[in-house]
């Protein structure tokens, strides 16, 4: 068809014949006996079709997979030692296997409303199913709220150092980011949001508790301040079990600006799975049920998460394994003097790398010796590394290769 166009076959019929194409491309659209044309450039580009927003938009940078990983390093996946996103090294219950392997009906369609997965979680979290929705990954979640919410031009405010999808989802629609840093020691800066709320009137608030990727918690009193301002307040407690703390998803009842967002990948090592649940009041709720794409639950996820629920004493007996490592890891890093490791109610340790040592080379010299961490080269976090919580005997891989190229 590249070299050819459709034209009418004549001024008082709607059949059309193919010829062959001229140096001015028109098109002709034919009402009645009246034939207009308007001619159009002799190319297109894909680029011109694009959101203007969009076109200078930074992608996101993902951890590299296994496989890639493996192949870069020229190790079997075995013999990598990955510490570097969050997941969990002990994966999910033997029950969730079990189940994929016996799974029924992958060839029909999900349940669009996950309602087995969300009467478990109902059970599990103690808020009725009705304030739950389920997402592709709280991933999912966040780009739905800020879909239903943000009009091109609105603000959101952030708190960085932290999860940077928050960021990024307001830049693919259209938003802007009010940036309040974290104070000393990454402490929210509570009266710092008090004032961007109050002077660029922004419609979001994103925390994360435990925050990532520090480990630290927000408090009561902090949330209730914030949750007093004229502001939609998205809590993210991706890694709340690791905090020994309370969930406060029940607190979606109480306050009708609060959003509480929890996932599978950290808790239940369900990662690959993608599976992240939300607690919503109804009055918001309602509207996202209707945004929502139909079938964004796969079958396959839904029979996983379902099952890792059936187990819940492997999922605390994982979860304790994690804190104790935790505290074992955070020990072990005081005892270098280049690192300044911080305190984290998370399954990882943020260290702050001191002295005339880069986080970056720290990095490579690491992953030379199949150990991945992650490190941070960004204005409100210079010269950082992260280091996941991984099973005693990665721990112990990892600290001999941080000996060794110290």
């Amino acid at each position: 068809m590249s070299s050819a166009m459709l034209l009418p076959a004549s001024s008082s019929s709607s059949s059309f014949f193919l010829a062959p194409r001229a140096p001015t491309t028109k098109l002709f659209m034919c009402c009645g006996n009246v034939a207009a044309s308007a001619t159009l450039p002799l190319s297109t580009k894909g680029g011109q079709f694009i959101r203007p927003h969009l076109l200078d938009l930074a992608p996101y940078t993902p951890i590299e997979p296994f496989e890639i990983l493996s192949a870069r390093l020229g190790r079997l996946p075995k013999d990598i030692v990955k510490l570097d996103a969050n997941e969990n090294p002990y994966g999910p219950p033997p029950e969730v296997l079990e189940a994929l392997g016996s799974m029924e009906f992958p060839n029909i369609y999900p349940d669009p409303e996950s309602r087995r997965l969300r009467t478990m979680l109902a059970k599990d979290t103690g808020l009725e199913a009705e304030h739950i929705l389920v997402g592709c990954g709280a991933d999912e979640l966040i780009d739905l709220i800020m879909r239903c919410t943000l009009d091109p031009g609105d603000k959101i405010v952030d708190c960085p150092p932290t999860f940077t999808m928050y960021a990024f989802d307001a830049a693919v629609n259209g938003a802007s980011v009010v940036k309040v840093p974290r104070l000393s020691g990454f402490a929210l800066d509570v009266p710092g949001i008090v004032k961007a709320v109050q002077e660029h009137r922004p419609k979001l608030v994103f925390l994360t508790s435990p925050n990532n990727p520090d480990g630290c918690l927000v408090t009561d009193e902090e949330l209730e301040t914030i949750l007093q301002l004229p502001i939609l307040v998205v809590l993210d407690e991706a890694y709340i079990e690791f905090a020994l703390e309370p969930s406060r998803m029940q607190w979606v009842k109480k306050f009708d600006n609060l959003v509480i967002l929890r996932t599978f990948s950290k808790r239940a090592g369900l990662a690959g799975l993608r599976v992240g649940y939300g607690g919503f009041p109804l009055s918001l709720i309602e509207y996202l049920w209707r945004a929502k794409q139909p079938y964004n639950v796969s079958v396959a996820a839904e029979v996983a998460a379902c099952a890792a629920l059936t187990n819940p004493i492997y999922l605390e007996t994982v979860k304790n394994a994690l804190v104790k490592e935790r505290d074992r890891l955070f020990s072990k890093l005081q005892e270098f003097p280049f690192l300044q490791p911080y305190p984290s109610h998370a399954n990882f340790i943020l260290c702050s790398v001191t002295g005339a040592k880069s986080a970056k080379q720290l990095k490579a010299k690491l992953a030379k010796e199949g150990v991945m961490v992650r490190h941070y080269e960004k204005e409100e976090l210079k010269n950082f590394i992260r280091i996941s919580v991984g099973r005693p005997e990665q721990t112990d891989t990892f600290l001999s290769a941080l000996a060794k190229v110290a």
